[in-house]
């Protein structure tokens, strides 16, 4: 019968490499913390664990905290091979099947090209959503594979991990990284998603451009925090390299299709023929003034915009696309 002490019993013999060269690999117990942390934090309230900057963030935390300090696993490793221990499933994308069920997989891409999501016997999940029964699973986890470590894991439960990594980008105006710290493709998913939403949330979820805003009762909206210099170059997060860009006007910036002037107002490239029989044509918007971010400190850089006239507007075909 799969109940409390059955699944109690299973989160004490995960199957771990206990022959790792670094010593026993703990990946799968961190995996399941960090799953708990995100229902404790009311972050995963259906049966259906996708992979997220939530989720991401919050590996890295437990992660960073109980793995071997000379090596940092990646998710994937974990997120494919727990089903190996018969309450973690996988959900394929369509056609990949047989991937999932054979495959091998090595990397964070390649697992998010390959699986939607995984969840947990359904006598689990519901397990896992009751106060009582979860915290007997948590300290079956710390009791048999990071035994003195009790009131470390605690206080990272107290941590929204993805909301603080936003929080201290946005106090600090964001930053410029070195190629070393983006060696960890965990770390880059989280720093990227966190820069977008913080540029989002600066413009309240509209576009600069054209001031569209939409937002649905799960707080998705139809917007991008876009790069003005393009972080595949310049490796710049700063909150001043940041704009908030519906996805039509994100595709044309990008390309060159209009500029910003250092009065911020709107630059429309000559090359366009438009039609737009049920909405105001990119033309229509020359000359006008961008929306700016309520706090000056974030305003676009007049350096950055300078950088994207003189090498992205207009540039047409000749652009390299990123």
């Amino acid at each position: 019968m799969k109940n409390l002490r059955f699944y109690v019993e299973k989160f004490s013999r995960l199957n771990v490499n206990r022959h790792y060269k670094r010593g026993t690999a703990p990946y799968k117990p961190v995996l399941l913390l960090t799953i708990i942390d995100l229902i404790e934090h009311g972050l995963l309230t259906k049966n259906q664990i996708f992979i997220s900057a939530d989720l991401l963030a919050t590996f890295i935390k437990y992660r960073d905290l109980l793995g071997p300090e000379a090596y940092q696993a990646d998710l994937a490793q974990p997120f494919f091979y727990m089903k190996s221990d018969g309450f973690w499933h996988l959900k394929a994308q369509p056609g990949l099947e047989a991937v999932v069920s054979k495959g091998v997989l090595t990397t964070l891409e390649k697992l998010k090209d390959t699986i939607q999501y995984a969840y947990f016997d359904d006598e689990l999940f519901n397990l896992l959503t009751n106060l009582d029964s979860r915290n007997a699973l948590i300290q079956s986890l710390v009791t048999s594979w990071f035994p003195g470590r009790n009131r470390e894991i605690s206080e990272l439960f107290q941590i929204n991990s993805f909301q603080d990594f936003q929080d201290r980008l946005r106090e600090k105006g964001g930053r410029i990284y070195t190629t070393e710290e983006l060696v960890d493709e965990n770390k880059a998913v989280v720093r990227d998603a966190a820069f977008r939403k913080v540029v989002v949330n600066m413009y309240d979820y509209q576009c600069a451009f054209c001031r569209l805003r939409i937002i649905n009762s799960l707080n998705q909206n139809i917007v991008d925090g876009a790069h003005i210099k393009p972080f595949s170059e310049f490796r710049d997060d700063r909150m001043d390299n940041g704009l908030s860009l519906c996805k039509n006007h994100h595709w044309a910036f990008d390309r060159g299709w209009f500029g910003i002037q250092d009065d911020y107002t709107v630059l429309v490239s000559n090359d366009l023929g438009e039609e737009s029989p049920n909405a105001k044509s990119m033309g229509e918007f020359q000359g006008e003034r961008i929306l700016l971010p309520a706090q000056e400190r974030y305003t676009p850089r007049l350096e950055a915009l300078r950088w994207h006239r003189e090498n992205v507007f207009n540039r047409g075909d000749q652009l390299v696309l990123y």
